[in-house]
């Protein structure tokens, strides 16, 4: 089983910056795609960024610029550096991945989701 754990979220003033981490326990032999969604209250769950095994990233406009993904393959750690936050940032940020067992079945995973909040 495996199970994604999320870490880095907070409260930051507009203008700051916080760092998200997203890595599987468990039994994950490869892990693939990546990716950040995020879930204000009353709107759709939206897809951030999300970043290939090989190192290819994709935004939403709304983040170009200031968000930047990345992974380490021998950790198996999704990063989101975000940068220059706005109070319409503030949102539950999900992690999800797909990851390979040793048998070479795929399964989706998300993360129970780390709460970002940008006030002053």
């Amino acid at each position: 089983q495996v199970q994604l754990v999320e870490s880095g979220g907070g409260l930051v003033q507009p203008g700051g910056s916080l760092r998200l981490s997203c890595s599987p326990s468990g039994n994950a032999f490869i892990v693939y795609i990546m990716r950040w969604y995020r879930q204000a209250p009353g709107k759709p769950r939206d897809l951030v960024s999300d970043i290939s095994r090989d190192g290819r990233a994709a935004y939403a406009d709304f983040v170009k610029g200031r968000f930047t993904i990345s992974r380490d393959n021998t950790k198996n750690t999704v990063f989101l550096q975000m940068n220059s936050l706005e109070p319409e940032d503030t949102a539950v940020y999900y992690c999800y991945t797909d990851v390979g067992d040793s048998f070479g079945r795929i399964s989706g995973y998300w993360g129970q989701g780390t709460q970002v909040t940008v006030s002053s």
